[in-house]
């Protein structure tokens, strides 16, 4: 496994967030490490470029061997930014952008190689050629590891994959928004041996006070002594148990919610007790 089986998302460790200073980033990876939640979800657009940079100088100071974590980055989204020359938020996938994004990603975290570079979001204007000579380009220089895309549906992963090899999709995905369960986006992922990441795994059932997120609620109260888990962890547990073997983007920056999650490897839910979670959520028993 290339990754830790969770995936610590640092969205919100900067300005779009918890603003970390580089001692609270320092402890914070530390911390994940020490849960076992090694590899580390980024995109150069986080905290409006600033984030990245943050973590490298973190990463530079903490002691901490590139060796023993993995390094997640993005490109492609074009925020509106007067540094940049944008004036529409738009995506870029030419070949001379996507190599200098990835460059800069290096640059920023202070490293030598990103584990997994991933195109952030679908263009319509994307072409495969120019895609699969960028990473060509990327690999052979040993600056990427993997190559992968994030919210790509099936068709658009087979659109670059018939250029280059497509490792990872990393998707919307939790117990509220199932989509990928049911439209095939995981069983494609499974049949082409791409490995599914998850952001927003919690999904809305925190977030919202509905009549479907009280079901869930209670049912997950309902389990709750019989696993020994917190209620975030059953909804990772839920997810951890298909088969294809989904890595969970985390996005806490709460150490307990951190530690509580890594528990959520541990937790296997039994078969009838996975679709009661499922019948919660949907509101009525399967077919």
């Amino acid at each position: 496994m290339r990754y830790s089986r969770l995936i610590a998302g640092t969205m919100t460790w900067g300005i779009w967030g918890k603003n970390l200073n580089t001692n609270q980033i320092i402890t914070l990876m530390q911390h994940c490490i020490e849960q076992q939640v090694t590899s580390f979800d980024h995109a150069d657009i986080y905290g409006n470029y600033s984030t990245e940079a943050n973590f490298g100088n973190a990463l530079a100071q903490s002691g901490i061997s590139r060796n023993t974590i993995q390094l997640i980055s993005k490109c492609g989204i074009q925020l509106i930014n007067e540094d940049r020359n944008t004036t529409v938020k738009h995506y870029n996938y030419d070949t001379n952008y996507i190599i200098k994004s990835a460059e800069d990603s290096l640059k920023h975290l202070k490293t030598d190689y990103l584990d997994l570079f991933l195109l952030h979001r679908p263009s319509p204007l994307m072409q495969p050629d120019e895609i699969a000579e960028a990473i060509s380009n990327l690999k052979k220089r040993g600056l990427i590891r993997h190559f992968g895309v994030s919210n790509f549906s099936s068709s658009q992963v087979d659109l670059i994959a018939s250029s280059v090899p497509v490792t990872v999709n990393q998707i919307e995905l939790s117990l509220s928004q199932q989509t990928a369960m049911h439209n095939g986006a995981l069983d494609y992922m499974m049949t082409h041996n791409i490995t599914p990441m998850a952001w927003s795994p919690l999904g809305n059932i925190f977030r919202e006070d509905t009549e479907q997120t009280r079901r869930v609620h209670n049912q997950l109260g309902d389990l709750l002594d019989k696993y020994n888990a917190t209620k975030d962890q059953l909804l990772l547990a839920w997810i951890l148990k298909h088969p294809s073997q989904i890595h969970p983007v985390i996005g806490t920056t709460t150490k307990q919610r951190i530690a509580d999650a890594a528990k959520a490897v541990d937790i296997n839910l039994e078969l009838q007790d996975w679709f009661k979670i499922l019948e919660a959520n949907q509101g009525y028993e399967v077919a």
